[in-house]
């Protein structure tokens, strides 16, 4: 048999870093993403020897392991799905599993898009599917989360498994003791409609890795950094107005938010913005772009632009001429699933008992 899963990408709209710890911890965190037709991908076959075989596309893993209770975390290799596998053999008490194993993400490690938590969640749902684990859409997320965050020690916050697993356009609370409320908006089809028509996704041609961004912003808030902790704080509320111009449809609005938080933004951290992304903005708003942020941690990988419909491409050609490229994107629906696929000898003997 053959299992299958995805699970989409998001975009970070608003309040992103409150979600981090010890910021959520101490004041809440809002954040409001969505996620987009960029997924995260798994594939597990079942096999009847007994060796567990990965192939992870992008860590550039292929590797082979003696099928055991414990995947060894130390060779730094593979580590998502190792924790996966590790954590559900101990919480379920599972018989070692022997199985081949592919992952791919749709975009570049360090984009900016959640890929690494996206995946996290992605190989869970996977295993839930395969396992007939009895796990609800709240209790993937938090799991994905306590793998990646603490039985792996990546840095990071909490809102990008919970955006892969409800998917859709989110509003989100984070509050103590890692307690999370999701709640899903209804935006109108005109606004979807019109706030992709007025978006810009660009990709700065530079990954990053958003760990020693991450861990200067939760230092600067343990310390009591006021200038970082007050901007923090306009980062959360803009969440809260930009929540209310999505409802409304009001995208000028919209644009104004994403400008105010990115001024904001750049304040938590000194390598949020480097001079690529820097000239992305500028080249953009030199041809009429309203506003644009980065998508994540910052440091690099994509740019949210809003522009005037009718200027997109006038833009579009003018990001093309720099090092990095836009990327055609849609809002999406849904969260992580997962399906399996049965070997012909048993949906042929399947339609029989059918008819």
């Amino acid at each position: 048999m053959i299992i299958r899963s995805k699970a989409p990408l998001r975009l970070g709209l608003a309040g992103g870093g409150s979600d981090v710890s010890p910021y959520s911890d101490l004041y809440g965190g809002l954040v409001l993403n969505a996620t987009i037709n960029l997924y995260a991908y798994c594939t597990i076959e079942e096999t009847d020897r007994d060796i567990i075989t990965i192939h992870a596309y992008d860590a550039d893993c292929n590797e082979e392991y003696p099928t055991a209770e414990s995947l060894p975390l130390d060779d730094g290799k593979a580590l998502l799905i190792k924790g996966v596998y590790n954590r559900l053999i101990k919480d379920f008490s599972i018989k070692p599993l022997s199985f081949n194993i592919t992952t791919h993400n749709d975009a570049p490690a360090g984009s900016g898009l959640g890929t690494s938590s996206t995946m996290v969640v992605c190989i869970l749902k996977c295993f839930v599917e395969w396992l007939n684990l009895p796990l609800g859409d709240y209790e993937i997320a938090r799991l994905a989360y306590e793998i990646e965050r603490k039985d792996l020690g990546l840095s990071g916050g909490k809102q990008d498994q919970y955006a892969a697993t409800f998917g859709g356009f989110n509003y989100m609370e984070f509050l103590k003791n890692d307690m999370v409320i999701v709640n899903p908006l209804k935006i109108k089809r005109w606004i979807v409609d019109e706030l992709e028509a007025s978006m810009i996704l660009y990709f700065t041609g530079k990954s990053r890795s958003s760990a020693a961004i991450i861990e200067e912003q939760k230092e600067n808030t343990s310390k009591g950094n006021n200038d970082a902790v007050m901007a923090m704080h306009e980062i959360k509320k803009s969440a809260i107005d930009m929540k209310l111009t999505l409802l409304k449809g009001d995208i000028d609005g919209f644009a104004n938010i994403l400008r105010t938080a990115w001024e904001n933004k750049k304040k938590m951290a000194t390598h949020i913005t480097n001079p690529v992304i820097q000239e992305a903005i500028d080249t953009a708003m030199a041809h009429g772009a309203k506003a644009g942020k980065v998508s994540g941690a910052g440091g690099g990988g994509f740019i949210m632009f809003v522009v005037e419909p009718t200027k997109k491409k006038e833009i579009e050609m003018a990001l093309g001429k720099l090092k990095g490229f836009v990327m055609p994107f849609q809002f999406s629906d849904g969260g992580a699933h997962g399906w399996k696929i049965y070997p012909t000898d048993n949906v042929l003997a399947l339609q029989k008992m059918t008819f």
